[in-house]
């Protein structure tokens, strides 16, 4: 037994660089000798030199990992509130959202609806709050409503829906894009059910839809799953409706390209 604490301890770091590429605090291992320089100046004491070394550490641990929150969000696109032109839909409630952006919705697993016909910029919203909240810290994934619902059925022809129901209940925050452009037959919309169920109360949803709530019988399979839906959605949700016309069209304007009449 001592003989091999001895080996052990032979392979122990015993000195301030090695220690630190053995703990991989690659920040503190480059800026340590500047900052001890720094504390020889300005005489600091041993407890400011270690909470500067240990903040820059902190600093870069979590800017590496919000990098790989957003990655693992799988955004199609970096989109933030600054972007966004409120000037542009005939109606926005532009301070509602502001205060969405804030994230407080997020303290209680509730939840942002984005109503508005195609092109107002509901996916623009919905991708720069999640966007906020992956940098933030908050587990976050982003999905359209049509590549959930296809995933679902796909594991389900394999045997791993349960598996697959979790990838979708798991994350504090599920961004679902585009509800309502393709409608679901009874399996997809059972499957949409189950994954708003699963999250009810315990994480939040954006989602963003293009039809309005007496419409969603169209979207689903019939009136009674989409009303158990709604109940659940708009329960602990923010109802953010927008109104104008399409970005697109606009930028097509601009170009000087107008649309072909049939």
């Amino acid at each position: 037994m001592s003989n091999h604490k001895s080996a052990v301890l032979l392979h122990c770091p015993d000195n301030l660089e090695s220690i630190l590429e053995y703990l991989r605090m690659p920040v503190s291992l480059k800026n340590y000798k500047q900052l001890l320089d720094i504390a020889g100046k300005e005489n600091l004491s041993h407890e400011e030199f270690l909470l500067r070394l240990l903040s820059d550490e902190s600093s870069a641990k979590f800017e590496r990992q919000a990098a790989n929150r957003i990655a693992k969000a799988k955004f199609p696109s970096v989109k933030t509130i600054e972007e966004f032109d409120f000037t542009y839909p005939t109606k926005i409630p532009k301070q509602k959202i502001l205060h969405a952006a804030g994230l407080s919705f997020l303290e209680n697993a509730e939840g942002l609806i984005f109503i508005g016909p195609t092109g107002v910029g509901k996916s623009h919203l919905a991708q720069a709050i999640g966007y906020k909240a992956a940098s933030m810290g908050v587990r976050t994934l982003f999905t359209r409503a049509v590549d959930m619902v296809n995933y679902l059925d796909a594991s389900q022809s394999d045997h791993t829906l349960h598996k697959a129901i979790k990838v979708y209940s798991s994350p504090r925050l599920l961004v679902i894009d585009e509800l309502g452009y393709l409608p679901l037959n009874k399996q997809g919309s059972d499957h949409f059910f189950n994954v708003i169920s699963s999250r009810y109360e315990n994480g939040s949803i954006i989602l963003t839809t293009n039809q309005a709530f007496k419409d969603w019988g169209k979207t689903f399979y019939d009136n009674t799953v989409a009303s158990a839906i709604i109940d659940r959605l708009v329960h602990h949700s923010e109802v953010i409706k927008i109104e104008g016309d399409s970005y697109r069209i606009k930028d097509r304007k601009l170009k000087g390209i107008t649309p072909e009449k049939n």
